[in-house]
């Protein structure tokens, strides 16, 4: 149906819904059932089984099969099918977190999905986009998406952003009177709105004639199906660990498979193939040992419950990417209504006779009654009484102080604002700062303007020696840190035509009427959490579009301006700077005033031109291009568009700073796990490469030949059970207290910088060492003991010690990750690592109880001594590490005396 044809009432009636009331609820459900939910095609999900085969295409587990059919060549069936199982359990594992993960994010983001105002049995309210139904009557206001298409019926200057649907680069000024021409192109439909596009002033009321894949939308619906999940950074960074460690197990397996066919040929002229089939297990043992199977899944396991503690805490983290740039943030560029303070306005002081007064002081007069009552009738808020008779008030903080003070002076506001009704009105926006409306009283019609004094006393017909007067007040005011609006009056002819009442008409010629001063006071918690991000390493800038010396006094308040070289600027100030010399103030420029949003995008970019990662806050829908081109941003989630919480990666529940920064915190304690759990895995993986390589390497140039520690099926075992738990658990780790007493992370930084890939590699040395120490220990024990020597059962208990102490030392290990400097004692209890020891602990053990299990891995039962040797050798890690925390402790602390 052609609804840009139809008046509004035809439309509502084809639709069977009310043009002031809207759908009843009961319609609207039927509606809901009739016709689906409101939402476009969905990008196509990837079936099981494809998940699954993606988890076997990594390169690490190509390595893996590889081993597993050299198991089946060597005719060790049983270890091929070991090999096997545990790469399809692997997978298996990989598909459920992955599925987890899925499930997590999708319901994170549904916090922060679309929102509409609707208009239902005569009630405004709010629900998910998706919930909009064919008839409901939408209410658009600037900054919102369209949530639907719609046949618009009322615009009060409403223009909408059709560019991503119709490719006109301007907005499009909607009207409300049906069009004649049957064939009209879509951008010429000037009294409809179209699905995800953007309002961009004004507002309006539109009945929804079409919803999802019946919008016009759905054109490039199919696009949007076809967006790729790109790798975040560190994933692509653990691809290729995981492709270099693949191509390191590839070169020393080649290694020792030559070490070992030399030395076999050295020593007996000739290679059979018994030893061909010793040097593959030696090979294929290695492989597998190099390889940190359980990572892929830990990283998912991490990231998505950090997202989901972040959301705990009122940060919505839209994407993964977002949550690893996070903690890297060197630089806040934030907002400071609302979030630097309470965004709860209240009128302190007044300029009206000739005096800036506070409350307090000044007395009744008609001038204050005249004020009281434009600044009441000029507003957008919406008030209504609760079931206790108090005043409820929806709208602007700013515009809300208007009515409280009215309420203050005693005047009931719904009474007047239903006895004065507007005629018309120009909206507020950010380019004119102004809003007018128009309104009939006794003595004539009069235009009420209200905004920024500056653009105000421009437009003023009044003296100069008056506006001088307004002038210096306004300046008293705002150095006072009050935020100062100036109301001023026209009257008008009364038989003007609505459509004759432009701007230039009614926002010109202007009687001065008074200042009003108000103060939004800083959040008492911000202060704090501004010298939290400083230690940090993270500086504050404040960018705002109240006055210069407003935003001084607070940035003073909370110390963001802090000495005499901390300077602030105004947006025209930064207009009139070249790049060159913007980027030599750039790091004294605490505070920016009066900015616009192409100022917003230039201080984003000038920052990240210094090689910092950005954080910008915003709210509105001119505050999106900032917030795109910001490492992060950050939308307002109480008074935030939901254009800007669009553009935003990080949506905040309570428009507090102090999330921001505790976002941060979070942040960079999610990545320290990351590596803390990589650093465990790399440095345990290590000690079963170095021990295998001993073997070989030890036994062909010592002993008799070659010797293998460990099996490919233990190492297997290992390192899926015993570390993918343990590495889990520290991933799951508390941050530590000091987190946010270290500078930003540079996000190009090697991840094995600051000594953490020497502390992997001495640390696995250690481990390997004790592993081939336990090896050798558990060979020649029953000689040392007197009991006469049988190879063979040497040999199975050389590798039970060695897969023992190699498991064990590891769970002990896991304590000494947990924090590089503290020891383990003075940390808080972890119950993820607790469980996670217990566990492994108890799953070790299993395999030498019973003996099915002392069969498939190749091991036998030890007596008493023989466990205490092995519990001791175990606890050798912890031990060592433990007393060189301490040892660095006192060098430290002495250096620090002499200091």
């Amino acid at each position: 149906m052609n609804y840009y044809q139809l008046s509004k009432e035809d439309v509502a009636k084809s639709l069977d819904t009310n043009l002031k009331t809207g759908l009843t609820q009961e319609k609207a459900n039927n509606n809901l059932k009739k016709y689906g939910k409101n939402k476009l095609i969905e990008p196509k999900k990837r079936s099981l089984i494809l998940k699954f085969f993606d988890q076997l295409m990594d390169f690490m587990i190509l390595i893996l099969f590889i081993a597993s059919i050299l198991s089946f060549v060597t005719k060790d069936i049983f270890e091929g099918i070991f090999i096997i199982a545990i790469i399809f359990i692997n997978a298996i594992i990989g598909v459920i977190q992955e599925a987890k993960a899925e499930k997590s994010l999708k319901a994170i983001q549904k916090l922060s999905s679309p929102h509409a105002k609707v208009i239902r049995d005569g009630v405004d309210i709010l629900i998910d986009a998706e919930d909009v139904t064919v008839g409901d009557l939408v209410i658009l206001q600037a900054g919102d998406y369209v949530p639907a298409d719609l046949r618009i019926i009322e615009s009060v200057n409403l223009k909408i952003d059709e560019s991503a649907l119709t490719g006109e680069s301007l907005p499009v000024e909607k009207k409300t009177l049906a069009l004649e021409n049957k064939e009209i192109a879509l951008g010429d439909k000037i009294n409809l709105g179209y699905m995800s596009t953007v309002v961009t002033y004004g507002r309006g009321l539109g009945i929804v004639t079409n919803i999802g894949m019946k919008s016009e939308i759905r054109k490039i619906a199919t696009m949007l199906s076809e967006a790729k999940n790109d790798q975040t950074p560190l994933q692509k960074s653990i691809a290729k660990l995981g492709k270099t460690l693949a191509i390191i197990a590839i070169i020393i397996s080649i290694v020792i498979f030559a070490i070992n066919i030399v030395e076999t040929y050295v020593h007996n002229s000739m290679v059979i193939w018994e030893d061909w089939k010793n040097a593959l297990m030696a090979s294929i043992a290695l492989a597998v040992a190099a390889i940190p199977e359980g990572l892929p899944a830990i990283i998912t396991i991490v990231l998505a419950i950090g997202m989901q503690n972040l959301a705990r805490q009122k940060a919505i983290m839209k994407s993964l990417p977002a949550v690893e740039t996070l903690g890297s943030t060197s630089v806040i560029c934030s907002d400071k209504t609302g979030t630097l303070t309470q965004n709860t306005m209240t009128v302190t002081h007044l300029y009206l006779h000739e005096k800036v007064s506070s409350l307090n002081e000044i007395k009744p007069s008609t001038k204050l009654d005249k004020l009281a009552l434009y600044g009441l009738l000029s507003n957008d808020t919406k008030v209504n009484l609760d079931e206790n008779g108090n005043y409820l008030k929806i709208g602007d903080p700013t515009e809300i102080a208007f009515i409280d003070l009215a309420i203050n002076l005693g005047y009931n506001p719904i009474n007047l604002i239903a006895e004065n009704k507007r005629i018309f009105e120009l909206p507020f926006d950010s380019e004119r700062k102004l809003m007018t409306t128009v309104h009939d009283f006794n003595d004539g019609r009069y235009a009420i303007i209200k905004g920024a004094p500056d653009i105000i006393f421009n437009k003023s017909n009044d003296n100069e020696s008056i506006i001088n007067n307004y002038q210096q007040a306004n300046q008293k005011m705002t150095s006072d840190a009050l935020r100062v609006l100036a109301i001023a009056y026209k009257k008008i002819d009364a038989n003007l035509n609505v459509d004759e009442m432009t701007p230039n008409l009614l926002e010109n010629e202007l009687t001065l009427l008074g200042l009003v001063g108000m103060i939004d006071p800083p959040r008492p918690e911000v202060k704090k959490a501004v010298e939290t991000a400083f230690n940090a390493g993270i500086q504050t800038i404040m960018i705002t579009g109240d006055h210069k010396n407003t935003a001084v006094a607070i940035a003073k308040e909370l110390n963001i301006i802090t000495n005499d070289q901390d300077i602030a600027i105004t947006g025209l100030e930064l207009d009139s700077m070249d790049d060159e010399t913007f980027n030599q103030k750039l790091k004294y420029i605490k505070v920016y005033a009066r900015v616009s949003p192409e100022n917003k995008v230039r201080i984003v970019k000038a920052w990240k031109a210094n090689q910092n990662i950005v954080a910008m806050t915003g709210d509105g829908v001119n505050d999106a291009p900032a917030l795109k081109e910001a490492n992060i941003g950050i939308a307002m989630g109480i008074t935030g568009t939901e254009v800007s919480k669009g553009a935003a990666d990080l949506v905040l529940t309570d428009d507090n700073f102090t999330t921001i920064v505790n976002a941060v915190s979070e942040g960079r304690g999610i990545y320290a796990n990351i590596q803390k759990a990589i650093h465990f895995l790399l440095s345990c993986n290590s000690g079963e490469i170095i021990a295998i390589f001993l073997g070989t390497l030890i036994g062909s140039l010592v002993l008799s030949g070659a010797i293998m520690p460990l099996t490919a099926i233990q190492i297997l075992w290992v390192n899926l059970v015993t570390d993918s738990l343990l590495a889990i658990s520290i991933g799951l780790e508390k941050k530590e207290k000091d987190i946010m007493e270290e500078k930003p992370r540079d996000p190009n930084k090697s991840f094995f910088a600051d000594g953490i890939g020497i502390r992997i590699i001495w640390q696995g040395i250690m481990i390997g060492l004790l592993t081939f120490g336990a090896y050798l220990l558990g060979y020649y024990i029953d000689q040392l003991t007197g009991i006469p020597i049988d190879n063979t059962l040497s040999i199975i208990k050389g590798s039970t010690f060695a897969f023992m102490v190699l498991s064990l030392s590891q769970i002990t290990h896991s304590f000494n990750i947990r924090s590089e400097s503290k020891s383990f004692l003075k940390l808080p209890l972890n119950k993820w690592h607790i469980g996670a020891v217990l566990v492994s602990t108890f799953l070790q053990i299993v395999t030498i109880i019973f003996p099915f299990s002392r069969n498939l891995f190749g091991i036998v039962a030890l007596n008493w001594y023989e466990w205490l040797i092995v519990l001791s050798l175990s606890l050798l890690p912890l031990v060592i590490v433990e007393i060189q925390k301490l040892l660095i402790y006192l060098i430290k602390n002495k250096k620090r005396k002499e200091a």
